[in-house]
């Protein structure tokens, strides 16, 4: 459920915007994963960051590739003082203090820069106390860059967002690894959907029958349970319909890799049976990485390129949908 700032009292409420003057007040949580490394994730994440910043929208970035975190060098900074692993070790006494100034006064980051610490061995103490934390600070767009893989905790971070944002290039290992990653995502949202409903043993069941009852998909599942267990299938249908999926295809050489992002998008609906949509793509251009040798985010180096533009556009399809969702 979203946060809005409450500006009377200066609390955190839950719940939508009561009026449409408090729309701008709506707190939103972009979650961008991917199944493999290599794809530019963050990259991505940094040139929405950016690009939301440069919109006017109070931005913090938070670098969650823990034990491989790099995102300090994509946005132009140098190795940060404070990381996540202060604020998980109690050297710090507020995530607040991990807060790092960017090249956009709109863009804070938290780095999660440490090489003893690794997404994957956060305990679920650690991993309740971190999204509590974040969801405290103060900003319109909270931006979560995960790791690569399957890991629970990243699993979590991406189920729990808004917005969940999936990258990939059109090379066919990244759309394996991509199909297998959405597919670990809808299982661990199922798992804690049925755990919140005490569905565990229909499912359990269901699931280790697969294959008399003719289950060969994740939507095969729900539409069983929803005619065998309607009061439980219907309530699930109806929480993972709650998880938005925004596809975005990067490093895109030819006609027939815009064909991708489309192609993903109706397997995913009709594999999954989620709300899943083709937010756009980015092309191949040597401008990234040059920008990226330099030191420098390529929104900040060279404004006018078009990539940049291919990124302003993902931005506000995503915020339109966000725009059309709140007028209903």
């Amino acid at each position: 459920m979203r946060l809005y700032q409450d500006h009377k009292t200066n609390k955190n409420s839950f719940g939508p915007p009561k009026t449409k003057d408090d729309i701008h007040s709506l707190k939103e949580i972009w979650a961008i994963g991917g199944g493999k490394g290599g794809i530019g994730k963050s990259f991505i994440s940094c040139g929405i960051a950016h690009t939301l910043a440069k919109l006017g929208k109070r931005v913090v970035l938070v670098d969650l590739d823990l034990g491989s975190a790099n995102l300090h060098t994509c946005l132009g900074l140098g190795f940060p003082k404070h990381t996540l692993s202060d604020f998980i070790s109690s050297r710090v006494a507020s995530i607040e203090q991990l807060l790092t100034p960017t090249l956009d006064p709109n863009l804070k980051f938290i780095s999660g820069a440490h090489d003893a610490l690794n997404v994957a061995s956060l305990d679920e103490f650690t991993l309740q106390r971190i999204k509590h934390a974040l969801k405290g600070l103060n900003y319109d767009y909270l931006l979560l860059d995960l790791g690569a893989g399957t890991s629970v905790p990243t699993l979590d971070f991406f189920t729990f967002a808004d917005r969940s944002l999936l990258g990939l290039t059109p090379e066919p290992t990244s759309i394996e690894n991509a199909y297998r990653f959405l597919k670990s995502a809808f299982y661990h949202k199922l798992k804690g959907i049925e755990h919140c409903f005490k569905a565990e043993k229909i499912v359990e069941e269901a699931m280790d029958q697969r294959n008399n009852k003719g289950i060969r998909s994740p939507w095969d599942l729900i539409h069983y349970l929803s005619k065998s267990h309607p009061h439980v299938g219907c309530k699930i249908e109806a929480e993972l319909k709650k998880l938005n999926i925004h596809l975005i295809v990067n490093q895109v050489r030819s006609t027939e890799d815009l064909q991708i992002g489309e192609s993903v998008e109706q397997i995913c609906r009709k594999y999954f049976g989620l709300y899943t949509k083709y937010a756009g793509y980015l092309d191949w251009d040597d401008a990234v990485w040059q920008a990226l040798r330099k030191g420098r985010p390529l929104v900040v180096e060279c404004p006018q390129n078009h990539v940049v533009k291919q990124l302003r556009d993902i931005v506000m399809s995503i915020l339109e949908l966000e725009r059309k969702k709140i007028a209903v």
